[in-house]
């Protein structure tokens, strides 16, 4: 069971439907920090699945960090995903569902593969006030008021 799976298990009234949630990226660094990024919404639901944990997309010759957004935003609709020497196996996974409220992205170019949101994006899909999207319940926080 991943993390978001137990997550949803020992602590359901964090993610009860209503409740404000906020995701994160960025801020890494301890003197001089990167800016953070975020996006904020109001869970819809939440619930454990089980998935395939299929092998990672890979692109010969580069790691990750050298990757276009075309091929980060591959690896990130694959993820959670497994190492081409790991066996395929299924997992269960707590995914939550979001109605979008407010968001910031980054928009410099050393960004396109540092993240999911990039532009007004979550991964490829346009940021909208409003749209729904699903994360792992591990990757949330609630809002702090």
């Amino acid at each position: 069971m991943r993390p978001s799976a137990r997550l949803l298990f020992k602590q359901p009234e964090l993610l009860r439907t209503g409740q404000c949630v906020h995701y994160e990226e960025g801020g890494a660094g301890w003197v001089a920090s990167e800016p953070v990024f975020f996006l904020k919404g109001e869970v819809l639901a939440a619930e454990v699945r089980t998935r395939h944990l299929g092998k990672c997309p890979e692109v010969p010759g580069k790691t990750l960090e050298h990757y276009s957004r075309d091929e980060f935003n591959r690896h990130v609709q694959a993820f959670p995903c497994v190492s081409p020497d790991v066996p395929e196996r299924d997992e269960q996974s707590g995914i939550v569902r979001i109605r979008v409220a407010d968001w910031e992205t980054p928009h410099a170019k050393k960004a396109e593969n540092a993240g999911r949101l990039y532009r007004g994006m979550f991964v490829e899909r346009k940021l909208e006030k409003g749209m729904e999207i699903e994360l792992e319940a591990d990757l949330l926080s609630i809002c702090e008021h």
